[in-house]
C-alpha cells in the first residue's frame, strides 16, 4: 500500500458525494417509487383474471427480464428523444438528458421485478378476504386498494427493499451513457489523475458499506414483520 495515494481520495470527496452520490440516490429513490407504482399496476393486471390484461402484463415482464439492463439503458437513451418528438409532433429529436433517460429506463425495467414481488404478495393473501370484499359491495379495484394491497405491501416489504438495494447497485451502469453518478464521478477523477486503483477501490468500499448496512436493516425488518405475524 506504499504507492496508494490517499490524498486523491480526500480531495475528491466533495465532488464524489455532492455530485455523484446525490445523482445515484436521487435516481434510486425516484426509480424505486415509480417502479413500485407501475409494478403494482402490472401485478394487479396479472392477477385480475382478464386474459388480455394478464397476457399484456406478462409479455412486458418477460420481455424486460430477458434483456440485459445495459442494453435497455442504451435503447432508451437513444430512442426517448425520438419518441418524445413523435408524441409532441416535433421535427427534431427532443433532448431528454442523461438523468431523465436513466430514470425512465430504471423505472420501466425495475417495474418488471417489482411486479413479480407484488404478485407474490397479492397471492399470499387468503382468497376469502377478496370474496369478503366483494360481498361487502366493493369492486375489484376497491378490494385491492383497501384490503389486499396494504397486507401485500407489509408482507413483501423486506423483498421490495432488497430489490431496491439491487437497484442502487445497478444504477452504476449509467456511466455507459456518461452520466455522472457515483461511479461515473470516480471514473472521471481516476482517468484525469491516473489513479484507477485508488478511486475504484474507494467506490467498491462505499458500495459495500451502504449495501451491507441496508441489508442488515432489511434483515431486522424481516424479523419484526415475522414477529407481528
Amino acid at each position: 500500500m506504499g504507492g496508494f495515494d490517499w490524498e486523491v481520495i480526500r480531495t475528491s470527496l466533495p465532488y464524489l458525494f455532492k455530485v455523484g452520490m446525490v445523482f445515484t440516490l436521487t435516481l434510486t429513490v425516484l426509480a424505486m417509487a415509480g417502479g413500485i407504482v407501475f409494478g403494482t399496476l402490472l401485478a394487479m393486471m396479472r392477477v385480475s383474471g382478464l386474459r388480455s390484461l394478464g397476457l399484456l402484463a406478462g409479455t412486458y415482464v418477460n420481455l424486460m427480464r430477458s434483456i440485459p439492463l445495459v442494453l435497455v439503458i442504451f435503447w432508451f437513451f437513444f430512442l426517448v428523444p425520438y419518441i418524445g418528438a413523435w408524441i409532441l409532433r416535433e421535427p427534431r429529436p427532443i433532448p431528454v438528458g442523461t438523468f431523465y433517460s436513466a430514470l425512465i429506463t430504471f423505472t420501466m425495467f425495475e417495474a418488471a421485478y417489482y411486479c413479480e414481488i407484488m404478485r407474490a404478495g397479492i397471492q399470499s393473501i387468503p382468497r376469502g378476504q377478496v370474496w369478503s370484499g366483494f360481498a361487502l359491495g366493493l369492486g375489484y379495484w376497491q378490494t385491492m386498494g383497501h384490503i389486499v394491497l396494504p397486507q401485500a405491501f407489509r408482507n413483501m416489504l423486506p423483498v421490495l427493499l432488497t430489490q431496491t438495494i439491487i437497484l442502487f447497485q445497478d444504477t452504476s451502469l449509467v456511466y455507459v451513457i456518461s452520466a455522472t453518478d457515483f461511479l461515473g464521478a470516480a471514473s472521471k477523477i481516476a482517468n484525469r489523475d491516473y489513479r484507477l486503483v485508488e478511486m475504484y477501490s474507494f467506490v467498491a468500499v462505499v458500495y459495500f458499506i451502504l449495501s451491507f448496512g441496508l441489508s442488515l436493516l432489511v434483515r431486522r425488518l424481516q424479523v419484526r414483520i415475522a414477529v407481528v405475524r
